[in-house]
Formats: C-alpha cells, structure tokens, sequence
C-alpha cells in the first residue's frame, strides 16, 4: 500500500489542545448506528455483504468531495453496525502551512461484495444531495452525511439511526496513518473480535 504523507501532515500532540477541526489534516473517523444496531449488513466468512441501507451508507460516503470539495477519502469499510474511514481535509488556504498534509493518491473505490438483490439498488442512486452547512469542519462533514444517509435509510426502515456523535483521531504521522488503513481493510476479517461487534445485532 502506496502512501505519500511526506510528514506534511505531522502533527505535534502540543498543538492538540487548541486544535481546530477545521484545519488541515488527516482524520480517523468511526460512526456508529445506534444502539450498534446491525443495519448495514453482516459479514460471512470474512466478507461484508451489504444490506441495502448498508449500500446507502457506502455510496454516500463518496458523495462527500462532491459537496466538500477539500475533502479527499481514503480507506472506507462499512460493517455491520458502523463505518471506519479517514478523511483528509485539505483546504488550498485552511489550516496551519507547514502542518498542512499532503493528499494521499490512491482511493479505493471498490463495490464491496453485496448480497443478491442490494447491487442495484446501490447502483441506481446516482448523484444525490447533501448539505454542506458552510462551517467546513470535520463535524459538519460527518454531520452532512450522517443525514443524508438517514433521510434515503427511513424510506427503507423508519427506525433506522445513528449514534449522536462519532469517534475521530487525528492522524499524527505516516505510520500511525498507514496503520489505520491497514485496520480499516482487514475490519471485515477481524470481526468476530472486533470491540464493536458486541452490538444488539440484526435491526
């Protein structure tokens, strides 16, 4: 796995208590449904198949640049009952200039594997909207999408939802952001151990 973080993106943790999620830099961010419900799918010897609202929540998920366009996506999974994925903000004028990270180059945009009968119905979304409330920080992203996710995934089962908050990291450097990659693809081979997986399963 190819990366170009060329320490562009090194953080010292002295700058963390005042840092603003609006800068520049590259996040870990985890979002749960709620009550870690199994919404989205399940995983099958190692593979997550998507259920259709799991669909939605893929396919949303690279929706995002088109509405924040300084926002560049690498490694995404969805499981079962939350989504891993790092984001990088990478605003021309935003952020400190010499902690300002470097874009990564490769985007994984794969269709997971889905279950019979979910591929088209996550093929035949298209170009949907999202709302960009104009703050352009981190929590206005995820908020963004969490709610657009919401909005198609009650069409499909009018109690679906997501935990009020997320989880996010700050990605300190090339290792650390290599590491979380890594973690994010083999989430789907790992998840019988995964501390999520303890949820209150199927929907």
């Amino acid at each position: 796995m190819t990366r170009k973080f060329k320490n562009k993106y090194r953080i010292e943790s002295t700058r963390l208590q005042y840092w603003d999620y609006g800068w520049n830099a590259a996040y870990f961010v985890t979002i749960c449904t709620c009550r870690r419900l199994f919404y989205f799918g399940d995983v099958r010897d190692g593979i997550m198949g998507l259920s259709t609202i799991g669909c939605l929540a893929w396919r949303f998920w690279y929706e995002i640049p088109h509405h924040f366009p300084f926002v560049i996506l690498d490694a995404f999974i969805v499981m079962p009952n939350h989504v891993h994925g790092i984001i990088v903000i990478n605003k021309p004028d935003g952020g400190m200039d010499e902690n300002r990270y470097a874009a990564p180059t490769a985007v994984d945009r794969a269709l997971p594997c889905l279950h019979t009968g979910d591929a088209r119905n996550c093929q035949s979304i298209g170009h949907l909207r999202m709302r960009n409330p104009g703050k352009n920080t981190l929590s206005s992203i995820v908020g963004s999408y969490k709610s657009v996710v919401s909005t198609y995934a009650h069409k499909i089962d009018v109690n679906f939802a997501w935990q009020s908050r997320f989880h996010d990291r700050i990605i300190r450097d090339e290792k650390a952001y290599d590491n979380i990659a890594n973690y994010i693809y083999d989430n789907p081979r790992r998840w019988d151990g995964d501390k999520f997986f303890g949820g209150c399963g199927a929907a």
